[in-house]
């Protein structure tokens, strides 16, 4: 999020400034397309979220959010349309603060889209995020995509990026994209980059290669690999290979590889900064993953399930874990489930065993549900022997747009004896469509 409070945000707030003034002329537009619109449709929502807990230091955190979507799209006779996309978020704290200041707020996106009869052709100006590749930017630019021929596609963007944290440089200017060929339903092949840098230093340089393989009906590989050029050395190998050799049996492996001095190399946040830029992460680090699963649907509604994970650390040492799950669903009545797994790790925190019971029921226009999840140790830590969370869920439909919710939580861990949460949400979506004519109708 960007601070608007804090020292050294100056940047953030004329990037919020600018992003404004394409909001604002974004707006101009779509005011005017109606007239030479087919026709037109808005839709919108409103999710509001209340969130209480009380902490070690005996602080009552009870920050409120609220989130704001909205969306107004118009289709042509050509087969093109044009939309402008408005998303932002507020925070108040009620008792405590659970930050700095009592306030804080984002625009999490505003940007107008085009979108072309032909090609799939995409092109948005604003505050947007884009994913291409390595890329993976909330970023204040332009973006542009098309299908060419002989099944590639291109992809661009350039612009700025938007930081998360104000005590973080993020660049001056972003820029990069994607290029891939492919066959729809077989294959596709993806080479990325992408160059954030500044007046005086390059702060990320990074490419990558993305592939998707669907040979057959019943295998599914996708996999990524991405170098960081600033290091020279790979930040990240990660593959899935799916298989479905009966209708009711799946079997899914993967592999990842992440070298933390590479992938870790210049992050905008405290919790992933290394050692050596005032972080707590090890730059020598490298971890390794390695798994495989098997599900088993005998009927319908039933699902077993078996899986496997192996974690090697280079430093701090390796665990496995191990277990299976069962869930069984009643369509639109009752969804129950859990779960055994254990983790034989190197230290004392990664060797346990953990369980999941869940129910979930339908009744009427209400949901309820209770969710047990329980961890207990092989040896105790910090005198706790066994760790827990038992939640309670209510939900209700009060209309077809306005829904009312929360949960209440409460937990036991060697980092906090006795923890009890609560979160109420309330939901509310709406949507309109004006005709050439003129005509409206709202759902």
């Amino acid at each position: 999020m960007i601070s608007h409070q804090e020292e050294g945000s100056g940047r953030g707030k004329s990037s919020l400034l600018r992003t404004a003034w394409v909001v604002l002329a974004a707006s101009s537009v779509m005011l005017a397309q109606p007239v030479l619109a087919a026709d037109y449709t808005i839709t919108g929502s409103s999710n509001t979220y209340l969130r209480m807990t009380r902490t070690i230091s005996k602080d009552d955190l009870y920050p409120l959010y609220e989130y704001l979507r909205f969306s107004v799209s118009t289709a042509e006779k050509d087969g093109s349309s044009v939309s402008l996309h408005l998303g932002a978020w507020g925070r108040l704290d009620l008792v405590d603060k659970s930050s700095d200041h009592y306030t804080d707020g984002d625009l999490q996106y505003g940007f107008l889209s085009y979108q072309g009869a032909k090609n799939n052709l995409v092109v948005n100006v604003g505050r947007q995020f884009v994913t291409e590749g390595v890329a993976s930017e909330r970023i204040d630019g332009l973006y542009a995509r098309s299908d060419f021929a002989a099944g590639f596609t291109g992809a661009a963007f350039v612009g700025q990026p938007v930081v998360t944290d104000p005590s973080y440089k993020g660049g001056d200017y972003i820029y990069g994209g994607r290029l891939a060929q492919g066959k729809a339903g077989l294959y596709t092949i993806g080479v990325s980059a992408l160059r954030n840098e500044s007046d005086i230093a390059r702060d990320r340089e990074e490419e990558g290669i993305d592939v998707w393989l669907h040979p057959v009906k019943q295998v599914d590989l996708t996999g990524r690999s991405s170098y960081n050029s600033i290091t020279s050395g790979w930040m990240e190998h990660a593959y899935t290979l799916s298989l479905a050799p009966i209708d009711a049996v799946t079997l899914s492996a993967d592999f990842s590889r992440i070298n933390y001095s590479d992938y870790f190399y210049n992050v905008t946040t405290t919790a992933f900064a290394l050692k050596n830029n005032g972080g707590v992460l090890d730059p020598n680090e490298e971890l390794t993953t390695y798994g495989a699963s098997a599900a088993w649907t005998p009927k319908k509604d039933l699902t077993v399930a078996a899986e496997y994970k192996k974690y090697d650390y280079d430093i701090q040492g390796s665990g496995d874990y191990v277990g299976g799950k069962v869930a069984w669903t009643a369509p639109g009545s009752l969804s129950v489930g859990g779960s055994v797994h254990r983790m034989i790790g190197d230290s004392e925190r990664l060797r346990y065993y953990d369980y999941r019971l869940y129910a979930l029921k339908k009744v009427g226009h209400a949901e309820l549900g209770l969710d047990f999840y329980n961890v207990i140790f092989d040896r105790p830590i910090d005198s706790v022997k066994s760790s827990f969370a038992l939640t309670g869920i209510a939900a209700y439909e009060v209309t077809e747009k306005l829904k009312v919710g929360g949960d209440v939580e409460y937990s036991q861990s060697p980092d906090f004896d006795r923890e009890w949460r609560a979160l109420v949400k309330v939901a509310y979506a709406f949507d309109m469509k004006t005709g050439e004519k003129g005509g409206k109708s709202e759902k």
